[in-house]
């Protein structure tokens, strides 16, 4: 009987340590509609939401490299980089000096050309981790420093503002991305979804999915069944950056300007909201919809810290507590569900 009873409180507690993300979030909604009176009006929610879709759409590109057995630091670099380029060339465009002639794009074009560049950044990390054996680490710290200096060479250190484009050059609309609403939400979070669920449709119908985890879980075994692992971590480092891409897109069209700081630290957000929701540093176990619940988290957290007037270094020092908290109980789960199917193999 005692065993009987010791079994089930471990099942409950393990139960609650898998919905720790959303116990998480309840709890940190109720405590900000307390604190902060305005936090449930439609302008905080709106405001919410777009933060969150932009933590989501970073967080996601993350979560598949974390799955791989990887991390990418460069994520808020690439984000800032692309916020640039697609700045630059609304305002300014592409000078073609041979020529005496500046070509500017449409604002479908720019944004092709930005996520691109996104893709391009988490190819060279891919080539460099898959091809050179450079640890992920090392190789996206080096890129992180790489893009942020680039960002601020192409941009001289200067905000480009007023991104709105001009008529007679054909490149206007780029504000409707960071503030066009759908069915009362925002664009961002309607984009948010969809890329939510291509990746979510990948990982679990597709073998490529299979393989991603396959070499998270154990690269050694993954290699001895077949699976291409150096083409697995490109494909999840150019997803990464596609990601980044975007999400500095979108957070540049909602500013009306680009800044070569944009999504400084950014990469701690997302590998915070990646492990929040489930996905272990040790590779191999992550959902996606566990990661938009963190990411939910992490902009709830945000937001509502800034209504209450947190100072910022106190941000800071919160969100550390919570990535480290997050791996701790994921390590302890872990353990936990090796230990009760250990008993449910003995008895």
């Amino acid at each position: 009987m005692k065993k009987d009873m010791t079994f089930n409180r471990s099942s409950i507690l393990l139960l609650a340590m898998k919905s720790r993300t959303f116990i998480a979030l309840l709890i940190l909604l109720v405590i900000f509609s307390l604190l902060a009176p305005n936090f449930f009006t439609l302008t905080s929610l709106v405001l919410v939401a777009k933060h969150v879709a932009l933590y989501a759409i970073l967080s996601i590109g993350m979560t598949a490299v974390i799955i791989s057995g990887g991390i990418d630091l460069s994520v808020g670099a690439i984000v800032g980089l692309c916020g640039i380029i697609a700045g630059n060339l609304i305002l300014n465009g592409m000078p073609i000096d041979a020529f005496g002639v500046i070509i500017y794009f449409s604002v479908p074009i720019v944004m092709l050309i930005a996520a691109i560049t996104g893709m391009i950044a988490g190819l060279i990390n891919g080539f460099f981790i898959s091809y050179v054996n450079v640890p992920p680490f090392i190789t996206t710290l080096g890129t992180m420093y790489i893009a942020r200096g680039i960002a601020l060479i192409y941009s001289k250190g200067e905000t480009l503002p007023y991104l709105v484009g001009k008529d007679i050059l054909g490149n206007t609309g780029f504000p409707i991305l960071g503030s066009m609403q759908i069915l009362g939400l925002p664009l961002a979070v309607w984009i948010m979804l969809i890329i939510a669920l291509i990746t979510g449709f990948i990982f679990k119908k597709q073998p490529l999915g299979w393989h991603i985890f396959a070499v998270g879980g154990n690269e050694h075994s993954a290699e001895l069944s077949g699976v291409r692992i150096k083409k697995v971590k490109l494909f999840v480092y150019m997803l990464s950056g596609f990601c980044a891409a975007i999400a500095g897109l979108i957070a540049t069209s909602q500013l009306v300007a680009a800044h070569p700081a944009t999504g400084n630290s950014w990469e701690m957000n997302a590998i915070a909201a990646s492990v929040l929701g489930g996905t272990s540093m040790s590779g191999g176990i992550g959902t996606i919809g566990g990661t938009i619940v963190g990411a939910f988290v992490i902009g709830v957290l945000n937001d509502g810290m800034v209504m209450l007037g947190v100072s910022e270094f106190w941000q800071m020092i919160i969100k550390g507590a919570v990535i480290i908290i997050a791996v701790i109980v994921d390590q302890f789960q872990r353990n936990m569900e090796s230990k009760i199917a250990l008993k449910m193999r003995n008895s």
